[in-house]
């Protein structure tokens, strides 16, 4: 099985989703990486501001900051080779990667009827 780990720019919060105007892009990252998680594939995020341990060990990825700066996050490993930089990953290229159809990279809402008294 394939593993992504998307390296995020500084966030205020470990998905960016929050504060008074958020991103459409960080709402479509955080949904989609959580219906692939619930799915049991292996992506991963890191936040700059909250883990840079994890940016300083990944060789990969120190190597882009080196070269390129902060700018060119996010960056997207899969299976530890840079694939992705300045750019979230679409849905059509997850869903590749993961061999999926697009549709899957959604949590289907319930389809609940309320019956009123």
């Amino acid at each position: 099985m394939n593993k992504i780990e998307i390296f995020d720019p500084a966030l205020c919060c470990p998905t960016g989703v929050c504060g008074p105007s958020v991103d459409p892009e960080l709402t479509r990252m955080a949904s989609v990486v959580f219906a692939l998680e619930k799915k049991g594939f292996d992506i991963k995020r890191y936040n700059l501001a909250n883990e840079p341990a994890v940016f300083a060990d990944n060789k990969e990825v120190n190597k882009v900051l080196h070269e390129k700066g902060p700018d060119a996050l996010p960056v997207t490993l899969l299976n530890g080779a840079v694939v992705k930089e300045g750019k979230y990953p679409s849905n059509d290229e997850l869903a590749q990667w993961f061999e999926v159809k697009v549709e899957d990279l959604s949590l289907k809402k319930p389809n609940v009827k309320f019956k009123l008294i």
